[in-house]
């Protein structure tokens, strides 16, 4: 009896961090962790959104961040370049219609030229 409640108890931590890694944002995108932030993805029709969240899931002033998106799409690779936005994300263009998850990463560096990469599976 106690090793089956051992083997639920592995079983149910195993699964923590798969629940971890498909998180919502308060923007309702998908969020990752990305070096010392959390990145939130926001992709609608061509438009990329990227949102970093800080210390205590506060949103990180964007000044002097600048950003790559690499999707794969359609079995090529697209680069989306993406700069900081009045919305307070990371935004670029697409030049095709994204589906509603992509697949890639977004790779960011930061003002003091450190980079950290957020990868989407």
């Amino acid at each position: 009896m106690k090793s089956a409640f051992l083997a639920l108890g592995i079983a149910v931590l195993a699964a923590l961090p798969v629940s971890a890694h498909e998180a919502k944002g308060p923007h309702g995108g998908r969020l990752v962790d990305a070096g010392p932030y959390h990145a939130e993805l926001v992709a609608t029709g061509k438009a990329v959104e990227v949102f970093l969240l800080g210390e205590g899931d506060k949103a990180v002033d964007l000044k002097g961040f600048k950003g790559v998106a690499i999707f794969s799409l359609d079995g090529k690779a697209e680069r989306i370049t993406l700069a900081p936005s009045a919305k307070g994300a990371l935004s670029g263009e697409a030049a095709t219609p994204l589906p509603p998850r992509p697949k890639g990463a977004v790779q960011l560096t930061m003002p003091d030229g450190k980079t950290a990469t957020a990868r989407f599976d």
